[in-house]
This record gives structure tokens, sequence and C-alpha cells, in this order.
């Protein structure tokens, strides 16, 4: 079963400031820190772009876990695709969209994620923890790109 989610962000950025922050690799890893998130192989550090693709690896329910994911669309500003090419997930998509706020004072992200989890049919178990654990992640990281925003 394929698990949905979208979480919307407002951010004292523009659209364009946002999609840059949205690409780079060590602010990802700065607002991963509690999970222990690093980027290990493909691009580990500044902007990843069109076609490129990271490995993280990172602890998760106590567990270590790789990733490789690939952006597989770009479209600067607005949206720009990632993709798992290898890891945990059956199937993992998550796409990054940016508008301008009805006033032009900042960004409106929004995270549109989809996923399929592993083990079949006793992966519907684990999406019913999944969702809201990647959902939380998400917000996480958004709050931490909300709070580099304002200064």
């Amino acid at each position: 079963m394929v698990v949905r989610f979208e979480c919307r962000t407002v951010l004292a950025l523009s659209p364009s400031e946002a999609f840059e922050r949205s690409l780079d690799i060590d602010l990802h890893m700065a607002s991963m820190a509690r999970s222990r998130e690093r980027a290990v192989a493909g691009v580990t550090s500044g902007r990843i772009g069109p076609g490129e693709q990271v490995t993280w690896r990172a602890w998760h329910f106590g567990v270590p876990l790789s990733m490789t994911s690939r952006i597989t669309a770009y479209d600067e500003p607005r949206c720009f695709i990632d993709e798992q090419v290898r890891g945990p997930f059956r199937s993992f998509r998550h796409v990054h969209r940016f508008e301008p706020t009805a006033d032009g004072t900042g960004a409106i992200m929004t995270d549109e994620v989809e996923f399929v989890a592993p083990f079949g049919p006793l992966g519907r178990i684990a999406e019913v923890v999944l969702g809201p654990y990647l959902r939380h992640l998400i917000e996480a990281r958004n709050a931490h790109l909300a709070e580099r925003g304002t200064g």
C-alpha cells in the first residue's frame, strides 16, 4: 500500500532561497543531527543538483540504515523530486515545491512524500509507524530551515 502525506511550511525566505537551502547537504545534516544522519557517498557536502545522488547513513529506531536517493526531476526554483535508488523502502518519493506567499514576503514550501514500506504484508504494520515518524522528521527539518531563514 502506498502511504502519502503532505507538509506545508511558511519560510521567511524567497522561493529561490528556500529551493537552494533544500538542496544543501550540510544544512540537511545539521537538521538531522539527532539521528546522526551523514552523507557518506555521492554528493557529500554543498549543493546537490539534477541527476546527482547521495547516500545517507543514519540511526532510526536504534538501527543503522542507509538510503541512496537521486534528484530525478528539477525545475528551479519551483520544484525538485528525490527518489530512493537503494534503501530500506520498497519505494520512496519526495516532491519539494516552492511558491511565494500571498503577500510576496516569503515562501510556502510543500513536501509531498509517498512511500511503500518493505516486508510485503508485514509492511502494512510498519507503515502505521513509519508515516507519522517520517512526517515528524520532515517537520523537524523544515523547522530547522525556517529558523535559518529568519536571520
